[in-house]
């Protein structure tokens, strides 16, 4: 009998880059790295599993509770109940028409985080604000968990919208590796964190670019807690979680004291040292902030901080930022402090030279592009006006019309009846996630879209199957990418998963919207309309684009957009000419003292940086918390995707806790025991690993377990943001404080995990 398997390999993209995919007889069966990524990740591996998984959402789904009698209180517990699509959509529609009819569209919270996929078209945040704008509008969020602060406070200091600065006008690689000689790290630049990018990052070259910057005999300074935040071989200066700003004052209190300040550049480019100084020196508190001051409170010793800010003022000098350091309470300030103490340096606007933000954060920042406009779907005009900060999701739901100030302005938390998500799992992003299970009551009815059963859709009401990016077509591209791809549909949905789209576009017939939110196109014809502007788009900018059946023939290509040698950043005609190139503040300058913040009367963001402790810091350990818990991104998925299949490869939950040898021995722990991690808040699971390459006092649980069931005492699988604080970083910033935590952390007994209560 002849063989009639057929099998097949195309090429398709994520956010953690491209990757091959081989298909038999309409299956997944493996996938293999791409072979123009120099350090590809090995995150694709699991992709076959998660894609045939068991936690796969079947059939729309109701929770049992909720349709037989609308109850909320068995949200995480109850059992859910399989409808026909036509019938689930009726229901959805409905309850959706109710809210928006009884109650406004500002009681309507449109949740999404946008990186369920990499392509364009089937981007789900785009698709599910598109679909609540089309019948109305809806309560919107502000920023992103991992820059939010920033956002907020860094366009106060230079006027400029922080991710314009973040991906467009910062110094490249290539001009960082010509010119500068000590590259400054707080928090590090780790290559684990830049494996995934928005719209994906197809050259994973972070690793090479060290490599260069040995062998050119660059300094490269990481300071953090942990060693493995930078590359190896770069010097480390361990410091405690939340010092940051203590140390830049002290490297600062240095660099003034000893004649170091480049005045000339603080006169002309900058204003409010003159405020500012009186606090640096002491005057204005009684503190000078020496480094024997910021000694005790950062762990590094005073004669280092001396040599180093000598060195800063000797040597073309980078400073960067990691996006770590402002989820944190008064997160705000290490951002702001950095820009003062690179200003002080006089060195901003030099190629290689003044400070820096994300790089290594995700894969884009650093890449030197000719941007390309278009393929974006477009979402339509909000009618509703009231967001809320992205991490006051808990508050929001706890405290509907209560005050809350954001930024200088007083606003209130609406009253969300309805809470429809796609795209995301607000039970990997968001902090304590205990008392977000409570929150989680408040809504009427709770709607996702997602293709697995995550704690999200476990907690939902109403939950569509959606399909995969592997199960339909779709562009892909970014920005910071000269990589466009065509991604195949690689096999047929499975179960009776439906795209986004076709989900949304059911929802909107129903509800009189359906040729407002579908244009009067399927998917099959907004993907070529779509991609025919870009090209054109391209074509006046000057870059050829391969037509969409060429692409999709091709598979793939790289576009001639890659900026050739370095590049000049955002600041260089500031320098050259700040009369003509003003800042966008309000003086046209770098804001040292901000007159704008000052006339908020924030005690918790003052008008120029201050260091503020959190409210649980290592300075502030007690006998029954003396350990700070920082929680990192996850090296082996993107967020908590494909987390399915990973929690069931052999050992790997629950997740791993890095603990430092002193810490370790204290307890009697060995590498591989289970721990029990914990707080009044909550506690967790966790397995621990034995390392002298952490900060002693200093755990780290990574981020990306799913969360469990909240009937257990401690969660099973080791989700750190049972143990997270849910608080804004201040007033002004309201970002999220997930490295604000202090924790406990002990052995379990060898026969077995018992079920501990959680801050015992």
């Amino acid at each position: 009998m002849a063989n009639t398997s057929t099998k097949t390999t195309k090429v398709t993209t994520s956010h953690w880059g491209a990757f091959e995919v081989e298909v038999e007889n309409g299956k997944i069966i493996a996938t293999r790295p791409f072979q123009h990524d120099p350090h590809p990740p090995a995150i694709a591996q699991i992709v076959p599993q998660a894609v045939y998984h068991k936690a796969r959402v079947a059939r729309p789904s109701f929770r049992r509770g909720w349709l037989e009698r609308r109850d909320r209180s068995g949200r995480g517990h109850d059992d859910y109940v399989a409808l026909p699509w036509d019938e689930a959509l009726d229901i959805a529609a409905q309850e959706i028409g109710r809210i928006r009819d009884s109650h406004g569209n500002e009681a309507i919270f449109g949740g999404s985080y946008g990186w369920s996929s990499a392509g364009r078209f089937h981007h789900a945040q785009s698709q599910v604000h598109r679909f609540l704008n089309s019948i109305g509008g809806y309560v919107a969020s502000f920023g992103s968990y991992s820059t939010g602060c920033a956002q907020a406070i860094m366009p106060h200091v230079f006027g400029v919208n922080f991710l314009k600065l973040l991906y467009e006008h910062q110094d490249g690689w290539h001009t960082i590796a010509e010119h500068t000689e000590t590259l400054v790290m707080f928090g590090g630049i780790n290559p684990k964190n830049a494996q995934v990018s928005m719209g994906g990052i197809t050259e994973h070259a972070t690793a090479s670019w060290f490599e260069r910057f040995a062998q050119k005999g660059m300094t490269c300074i990481n300071i953090a807690p942990q060693r493995h935040d930078a590359p190896q071989g770069c010097d480390w200066l361990a410091l405690r979680p939340a010092t940051d700003t203590a140390l830049m004052l002290a490297l600062a209190y240095v660099l003034e004291t000893e004649g170091l300040a480049n005045h000339a550049f603080l006169d002309r480019y900058t204003v409010g040292f003159e405020q500012f100084r009186p606090y640096l020196m002491g005057a204005a508190d009684g503190q000078p902030k020496t480094p024997e001051w910021a000694a005790e409170i950062c762990g590094v010793g005073a004669e280092t901080i001396r040599a180093l800010a000598r060195r800063m003022a000797s040597t073309r000098t980078l400073i960067t930022v990691a996006w770590s350091l402002q989820r944190a309470e008064h997160g705000e300030q290490p951002y702001w402090m950095s820009a003062v103490l690179a200003a002080m340096l006089g060195q901003i606007g030099l190629p290689g030279g003044g400070v820096g933000y994300g790089y290594g954060a995700i894969g884009g920042v650093g890449k030197s592009l000719i941007g390309l406009r278009g393929m974006t779907f477009s979402q339509f005009e909000n009618p509703v006006q009231k967001t809320i900060p992205v991490a006051r999701i808990g508050d929001m739901l706890r405290n509907p019309g209560q005050p809350y100030d954001f930024n200088g302005q007083r606003d209130t938390y609406p009253d969300i009846r309805l809470i429809y998500w796609a795209g995301g799992n607000p039970y990997h992003h968001h902090q304590d996630l205990n008392a977000l299970h409570e929150a989680w009551k408040a809504p009427e009815t709770i709607i996702v879209n997602e293709p697995w059963w995550t704690a999200t859709a476990k907690r939902a009401d109403i939950v569509f199957p959606a399909t995969t990016p592997y199960e339909r077509e779709d562009i892909g591209r970014s920005n910071m990418d000269e990589y466009l791809f065509f991604m195949p549909q690689l096999i047929a949905p499975l179960h009776e998963a439906r795209d986004d789209y076709d989900i949304f576009a059911g929802l909107a017939a129903r509800l009189g919207a359906g040729a407002v939110f579908t244009g009067g196109r399927s998917s099959a014809q907004w993907i070529p309309a779509l991609y025919d502007e870009y090209r054109s788009l391209a074509a006046e900018q000057g870059i050829e684009v391969p037509d969409l059946d060429s692409l999709k023939a091709q598979n793939w290509v790289k576009l001639p957009i890659q900026a050739q040698g370095p590049n000049r950043s955002f600041f260089a005609p500031f320098r050259e000419a700040p009369e003509t190139h003003a800042l966008g503040t309000p003086s046209g300058k770098i804001e040292i003292f901000s007159e704008t913040i000052a006339s908020f009367h924030y005690d918790d963001c003052p008008g120029h940086p201050v260091w503020l402790p959190p409210s649980e810091w290592l300075g502030a350990a007690t006998a029954q918390a003396p350990l700070h818990l920082i929680s990192p991104q996850p090296g082996d998925k993107l967020h908590s995707q494909l987390e399915a299949a990973l929690a069931d490869q052999p050992g790997a939950r629950p997740e791993t806790v890095l603990i430092h040898p002193d810490n370790a021995a204290e307890r009697g722990i060995k590498t591989g025991d289970l721990v029990h991690v914990f707080n009044a808040r909550g506690a967790a699971m966790a397995r621990a690993k034995i390392s002298s390459d952490i900060h002693p006092n200093v755990v780290a649980l990574p981020t990306g377990a799913w969360y469990g069931d909240p009937g257990c005492a401690a969660d099973p699988h080791g989700n750190p943001n049972v143990l997270t604080k849910d608080v804004g970083t201040s007033r002004l910033g309201q970002g999220c404080s997930a490295h604000t935590a202090l924790v406990n952390l002990r052995a379990l007994p060898v026969d077995g995990p018992d079920r501990p209560s959680k801050g015992t």
